[in-house]
């Protein structure tokens, strides 16, 4: 494979999700801190108005807009929309016929700790993510279960790189220490690809544990729907445990349970994020897999 270049940083994708958007503004103003010999590094603020009002979006979800069906329809001319064409045509590999790698910030109101989701199964990825696991043992690792060839999420516009979800934060909120953390882990995807740029990066050989979306989980609703019941207790913040059959999932607003019915165990995420409830979804259901890294 070709040098990576350039790295480009994605902060604001959303417009309350504040750590992203303010380490953006730092690395505008030391450049320093994310410059590398051997690649140039871009930063992004990929939803300017959205960051200025302090909302998710404008019209509508950036990060639903880049399907390629929608960035070619030239009667999508929300804010959003034309700001993902704008996007893709200036930083998809697929224009720039660069083997560029971004790295897409996000927070989430969920208990997610730091994750990184794979835009791709690449090799380098998978290094990248041995690697990223090897500095920072608590970090998951998380991965769609179809490839990204038609996904409507900024991240696919390339195949290396990812998004990197930090939570719990409440919208609208800044957290030093998660901040500290995004920092951090930042710093070392750059030192990794300017290793693999130099052809210095030690190869990984340990395998991975990957948790893989294999379903959306929306909360009971009734027939006009209106939601029925809340995340159960017992379930709260336990992202990326596991959740067996028969152990509950929803509280009714009369104190009854809603179990789990399926047949085997799974390992909730993004559970009960404030962000998805507009989306119909109350969790995702993932499956615990070891990968290669080779």
């Amino acid at each position: 494979m070709n040098p990576i270049k350039p790295v480009v940083i994605v902060g604001g994708t959303h417009g309350n999700e504040l750590t992203g958007i303010y380490l953006v503004k730092k690395f505008d103003r030391a450049p320093e801190l994310i410059g590398r010999s051997t690649f140039e590094t871009i930063t992004l603020l990929a939803n300017p108005q959205a960051c200025s009002i302090g909302r998710r979006y404008v019209d509508i979800d950036l990060n639903r807009c880049f399907r390629q069906q929608d960035l070619e329809n030239p009667h999508l001319s929300s804010y959003e929309a034309q700001r993902a064409k704008e996007i893709y045509h200036i930083f998809s590999s697929k224009t720039t016929q660069q083997q560029n790698l971004i790295i897409d910030l996000h927070s989430t109101t969920s208990n997610m700790g730091l994750t990184f989701i794979l835009a791709s199964q690449h090799p380098f990825n998978l290094q990248l993510a041995a690697y990223l696991i090897s500095v920072y043992p608590h970090l998951k690792l998380l991965a769609a279960t179809t490839n990204n060839q038609d996904s409507p999420l900024l991240r696919s516009i390339s195949e290396l790189g990812g998004t990197l979800e930090v939570g719990a934060v409440a919208q609208g909120v800044l957290d030093a220490s998660l901040f500290q953390q995004t920092e951090q882990v930042v710093g070392t995807i750059l030192d990794c690809v300017e290793s693999y740029n130099q052809g210095t990066m030690a190869a990984a050989t340990n395998p991975l544990t990957i948790y893989r979306t294999i379903e959306a989980i929306d909360y009971p609703r009734n027939h006009q729907g209106e939601i029925q019941a809340m995340i159960h207790p017992q379930l709260q913040s336990r992202d990326y445990e596991a959740l067996n059959p028969g152990e509950p999932t929803f509280l009714t607003f009369d104190g009854e349970s809603v179990f789990y019915e399926g047949k085997s165990t799974v390992y909730p995420i993004f559970i009960n994020e404030a962000a998805y409830y507009e989306k119909g979804i109350a969790m995702y259901f993932t499956q615990k897999q070891i990968v290669s890294s080779q």
